[in-house]
């Protein structure tokens, strides 16, 4: 097909004014005569997709930073307040209003009534009322919050149509991810290498970049082969004040105030008979009262987490609620939490300039303008040259005069505001024609040698923040088979030390720090656990042991038919112990990774001791004359075992 480009001029009747045009036929470019033109394209960002097509002056971008610009904007946070971009591209409203996730008068009418979470229109075809309900503080599956609010008041004539509410990151029916933030490119102090931004205390104290964030956590009473689970206030061995937030049923009140490690869904798993320890026995003889053999599998807040409990739902059988098979009652729990901007969070303009938070500096010595505004933001001039997209410093130039102007610009893609559009403006808000002011430094009130380029960005927060990446841990639960720590923050593990963090640290011969990395603070079970002791009662750190992994190792190559001996300097061999547990009893202090071990240990001597022996497979005929049933108290039987 022959095709004509959208932006070809036409006149009132839709004929062209040109005699010839351009064209795209098969892969080239011609100019052809109007007669021969089959199609014309619509508009000229029908090649784009509608993110892309949120980008201002997209055609001044390199097109790998207009990809991540795209891909940026889907992991942007919903603020607290919303606020359109001055510099926008015109779709913004129709992308927002035809997503469908905002409420719009189904009828024309008049609204009678307005409240945070109901709006209600009297009909004008039948006087009926048509009801809208607004969802409030509810979790998306991010974890941030789903709030609409209405922007019609009542007594508002509205047609079919009209948009009533504003929904997460829209702002009077415009998509509204960020902020408009004032802005210069100019480093300070190095605070801004390497993509860092330097952000003003202002963004924090006023709420600029805030937003909510709600996290679930559900606990689920289930059967088990001892009883079922128990949702329940009564836990063992847990004092009052852990309790005080928790209703009679167990389950945390709303409104609650959390931090880690708080019960949030108080839970008791029956446990099997245990044996008793000899105080035990005589206590339970004295009192006579039999405990009730449950452990505590309460739900806690998990480690770094916060916040207000804001809602609980309960889900059980009697209810008629679906729940899955061996499960009798479920529990789930919202914790919402509003975090405001802080160093290490992720930010972002619309042109893939992005960035981490590296300071928060006091207004008072952020640079400033003449008239006396302090900067907000501090951006790095050298991110602009090698990453080719220009498109920022544009918008920046055109932000500046449209605020000043109190204009609102869309510059469509691919046909946008060209370079004497943006002088025009610059002109006519009565700044200087490059766009760059004298700044002044906040904290000696001299100012910077060179002209700055300043002006509003828009700016967003992205997904990526610290408080969900934050993670550190001192003993924590170890892998079964390698006994080493496990990973990641979701188990609360370890740090990897990897093949090359081995060579880094062989190349600088700190032999002693390999060593504790690679036995006590990995995998040396015995080892780990009396260094923790050492430390706990301050004595100097024992030898380190062998690691479990050599002794995997040594198995792997054992099941391979190879017999492999370990030998010292003297070429004696080296027994190593195939369990731990004679110095596992030894130990005053138990770490997680060493549990259960010694029970084991009893039941293992118990196997191996000559006294049994002789006994294994003989039926032996009890002389029943000979035991006399006298001495035998009917106490004696009273125990299960």
């Amino acid at each position: 097909y022959v095709i004509a480009r959208s932006d070809e001029p036409i006149d009132e009747n839709g004929y062209f004014i040109d005699d010839k045009v351009t064209v795209r036929a098969k892969e080239e470019v011609l100019v052809v005569p109007v007669s021969e033109v089959e199609y014309m394209d619509i508009s000229p960002r029908q090649l784009v997709s509608v993110a892309t097509a949120m980008i201002p002056f997209l055609e001044n971008d390199d097109a790998s930073r207009a990809l991540m610009g795209s891909n940026m904007q889907r992991q942007a946070v919903p603020l607290l307040k919303p606020q359109a971009p001055i510099v926008g591209t015109g779709i913004e409203y129709k992308a927002a209003t035809d997503s469908g996730v905002l409420p719009k008068a189904k009828n024309a009418g008049t609204v009678v009534y307005v409240s945070a979470d109901e709006i209600r229109v009297r009909r004008d075809s039948d006087g009926g009322i048509d009801k809208y309900k607004l969802l409030k503080f509810k979790r998306s599956n991010q974890g941030t919050c789903i709030n609409q609010r209405p922007i019609v008041s009542k007594g508002e004539v509205v047609a079919k149509e009209t948009l009533l509410a504003d929904g997460p990151s829209t702002d009077l029916g415009e998509i509204a991810l960020g902020k408009n933030i004032l802005m210069g490119f100019i480093t300070w102090e190095g605070y801004n290498y390497e993509d860092a931004m330097l952000i003003s205390e202002q963004l924090v104290k006023e709420d600029v970049f805030t937003s909510i964030h709600i996290e679930e956590y559900e606990a689920e009473a289930r059967d088990t082969k001892l009883g079922p689970e128990e949702i329940t206030r009564d836990i063992p061995n847990v004092g009052e004040e852990a309790l005080k937030d928790i209703d009679e049923r167990g389950i945390i009140r709303i409104g609650a105030e959390v931090r880690s490690g708080d019960i949030l869904v108080g839970k008791v798993t029956p446990k099997g008979e245990t044996e008793l320890t000899a105080e035990e026995r005589l206590l339970r003889a004295i009192f006579g009262e039999k405990a009730r053999e449950v452990r505590d599998t309460s739900l806690r807040v998990p480690h770094g987490e916060a916040g207000i409990i804001v809602d609980v739902k309960i889900f059980t059988r009697e209810n008629g609620d679906e729940l899955p098979p061996g499960v009798n009652k479920l529990v789930r729990c919202y914790i919402a939490q509003k975090r405001k901007i802080s160093v290490g969070d992720k930010m972002a303009g619309r042109h893939g300039n992005k960035g981490v938070i590296s300071r928060v500096l006091p207004e008072e010595d952020m640079p400033f303008l003449p008239d006396g505004r302090p900067l907000q933001i501090c951006l790095n001039p050298l991110g602009v040259p090698s990453r080719m997209n220009i498109g920022q410093v544009l918008e920046v130039h055109l932000g500046l005069a449209a605020s000043k102007l109190g204009w609102h610009i869309a510059t469509p893609v691919f046909d946008g505001a060209i370079e004497s559009d943006i002088v025009d403006c610059l002109r006519k808000a009565g700044y200087s024609e490059d766009g760059k002011t004298v700044l002044y430094d906040g904290r000696t009130g001299e100012p910077f040698d060179n002209r700055v380029t300043v002006g509003y960005m828009y700016i967003l927060k992205l997904a990526h923040l610290v408080d969900d990446k934050i993670h550190a841990r001192s003993t924590g639960p170890y892998s079964l088979v390698t006994q080493q720590p496990l990973g990641g923050k979701a188990q609360f593990g370890g740090q990897r030390f990897g093949e090359m963090e081995v060579w880094a640290l062989e190349a600088y011969g700190a032999a002693h720090t390999l060593q504790e990395i690679l036995t006590v603070k990995s995998d040396d079970v015995v080892g780990r656990v009396k260094t923790y002791e050492a430390i706990v009662k301050g004595e100097n750190i024992p030898e380190p042991g062998v690691p479990e992994s050599f002794k995997v190792l040594i198995k792997e190559l054992q099941a391979l038919c190879l017999d492999v001996k370990v030998l010292n300097d003297d070429n004696q061999e080296i027994k190593l112990k195939e369990s731990v547990d004679e110095d596992a009893d030894e130990l005053e202090v138990n770490i997680e990774g060493t549990e259960n071990q010694p029970e084991e240990k009893e039941e293992k001597e118990k196997e191996d001791s000559d006294e049994y022996d002789d006994l294994r497979e003989e039926d032996v005929e009890p002389d029943l004359e000979e035991l006399s049933l006298d001495d035998l108290d009917l106490d004696d039987f009273g125990d299960e075992h």
